[in-house]
């Protein structure tokens, strides 16, 4: 199921959006849509790093280290 939604954007980001679209002849929405799931995947990706950065039991070790229990 879908669901439509209506976003303003800047005509100069239209103008980008349509020329991929008509290059890789696909629809504005399918890039719409695929940028979206890239941007929030990139989300969580942050907040799990931002979590784990304020996180006083994860402990921080240096790069010899982290080479050290890679065995590199």
């Amino acid at each position: 199921m879908s669901t439509a939604v209506s976003v303003r954007m800047p005509e100069d980001l239209i103008r980008e959006l349509d020329s991929v679209a008509k290059t890789t002849e696909r629809s504005r929405s399918f890039h719409i849509q695929k940028a979206l799931e890239i941007y929030l995947e990139d989300q969580a990706d942050l907040q799990i790093a931002l979590d784990r950065l304020h996180d006083a039991s994860d402990p921080i070790i240096s790069i010899d280290e982290m080479r050290d229990q890679l065995n590199v």
